[in-house]
């Protein structure tokens, strides 16, 4: 099964991080949130978060996915995290899935891998994505690159995750499973 690592900071986006952990995890993959903060996280809107791990206690390359979720201040934090910034060029360089969801897909331009790729992001930040046009759509797939708008898509941007990795029969189930119903997503092909 893949190992996904999921990065949170103060001011992650609580919906896209944890519906994105949860229903990868109801696929049955490893997944490991590490906090680059040490300790309990503050995400967006309160709730506090525990990550399983403290980034530098993580190895990057361990891992075959890596998910970003938004939230702008959380997103703030990350641009100015180097370590991220570098996994994120050494995922693309050995051609592992990468995605990043609301405003996270700024940190996959800073990291200088979004030319010429077709994304989308949370309309809040569109006029920050100066790399490449924004696609008006909920979930956007190129290559191994999936970027989705916000916390509304969650749910399709962990799914076409699944679909994409491990096939839609998989995707298919685990939405079933949670009575998403079939006009709440779309499969990507």
């Amino acid at each position: 099964m893949p190992t996904v690592l999921v990065p949170v900071t103060h001011g992650t986006e609580e919906m896209e991080a944890i519906i994105t952990i949860d229903v990868l995890r109801r696929a049955q993959w490893t997944v490991v949130v590490a906090g680059i903060d040490d300790g309990l996280i503050t995400a967006a809107r309160g709730v506090r978060l525990m990550p399983d791990k403290a980034w530098r206690e993580i190895n990057p390359p361990d891992f075959d996915i890596l998910m970003i979720p938004g939230g702008g201040p959380g997103v703030e934090r990350f641009l100015q995290f180097e370590p991220l910034l570098e996994t994120i060029r050494q995922f693309h360089h050995d051609e592992k899935w990468i995605g990043a969801i609301c405003a996270a897909p700024l940190t996959l331009q800073a990291a200088g891998i979004l030319t010429g790729k077709k994304v989308t992001c949370h309309p809040g930040v569109a006029a920050r994505l100066t790399s490449t046009p924004r696609l008006n759509k909920p979930t956007v797939v190129d290559g191994r690159i999936v970027t989705s708008q916000g916390a509304g898509t969650t749910f399709e941007f962990a799914l076409t995750m699944i679909q994409l990795v491990e096939g839609p029969g998989k995707a298919r189930a685990i939405a079933e499973s949670i009575v998403l119903g079939e006009n709440s997503w779309q499969l990507k092909h």
